[in-house]
């Protein structure tokens, strides 16, 4: 399966598979500039997800593809750390999403695995449970797949659920001055514990808590050539307007015409413009 690169440089082929474990971004990260990326599926008019009185919030599957997953599952497969939250442990536990928590563990993801192997990390990576009520469960996945998972929340957290965790073994970690977690906090305390690289498994409350504390380093857009529409929906980011702390730099553009179903997708990427860079003009 083949995917236009349409920049930088000039127009040319090259295979999907692959495309973004090129960028090496367990790399990148070092104690003092952690490298934090996310990775989201946008349509046309900016839904990333949509309200549904049975379903509650979820992707549309019209936005889903195979080519788009495949590529989730490398910029997984880089991370020493994956971030994620209550609510997707909530609605794993309920079997309304997948459990994807583990790399290489899927049929046809082998080659991860050994990806994962031949460049000195860890079998899994190390997952964050971000939450303001700690009302969830921790999946056995990750026991069984011997994954270190830390609890994050906030100074105003139940402190019964704190001991509920501790008592299971999990480390909590306090990383917000309220209920929420903040993105600063987190990442200087992982960063602590020997961790470079975070994927954020998150949604867009926790990339903006990353992008409002300058966090976010790289952002992975992929946008299905469809409208959505609806009344009750989901776009990238929840919270305040930003100031300058949303601006970012595209990096790289790849053109996918297969899907999803042959309406067509880009995958972009974009990385944050420093806060103390002038703009132009």
């Amino acid at each position: 399966m083949n995917i236009l690169k349409l920049y930088p440089g000039q127009p040319e082929e090259r295979p999907l598979q692959g495309t973004y474990l090129a960028h090496e971004l367990h790399r990148r990260g070092t104690p003092e500039r952690p490298f934090v990326y996310g990775n989201f599926v946008s349509s046309l008019d900016g839904r990333i997800a949509i309200d549904d009185p049975h379903k509650g919030s979820h992707v549309p599957l019209s936005l889903t593809s195979g080519n788009d997953f495949r590529l989730f599952l490398e910029l997984q497969a880089q991370a020493d750390c994956l971030i994620s939250h209550g609510g997707y442990m909530r609605a794993v536990a309920a079997g309304m999403l997948d459990d994807i928590l583990q790399v290489g563990v899927r049929e046809g993801t082998d080659d991860l695995a050994q990806w994962r192997r031949a460049h000195g990390l860890a079998p899994q990576p190390a997952v964050v449970l971000a939450s303001a009520t700690l009302d969830f469960s921790v999946p056995d996945s990750t026991r069984q797949h011997g994954q270190t998972v830390y609890i994050a929340t906030g100074q105003n957290a139940d402190p019964e659920r704190v001991r509920h965790f501790q008592d299971q073994g999990y480390e909590v970690i306090v990383s917000g001055a309220a209920s929420m977690v903040e993105g600063a906090p987190l990442i200087q305390a992982m960063c602590a514990r020997g961790y470079r690289s975070f994927y954020l498994l998150a949604g867009p409350r926790m990339l903006h808590a990353m992008l409002r504390d300058r966090q976010l380093s790289r952002l992975y857009l992929t946008v299905a050539h469809l409208l959505v529409g609806g009344e009750g929906f989901h776009t990238l980011t929840l919270g305040p307007e930003f100031e300058n702390a949303g601006r970012m730099r595209m990096m790289s553009l790849y053109y996918d015409a297969s899907s999803p179903k042959g309406a067509g997708q880009w995958f972009a990427q974009f990385e944050a413009i420093a806060h103390d860079t002038e703009v132009a003009g």
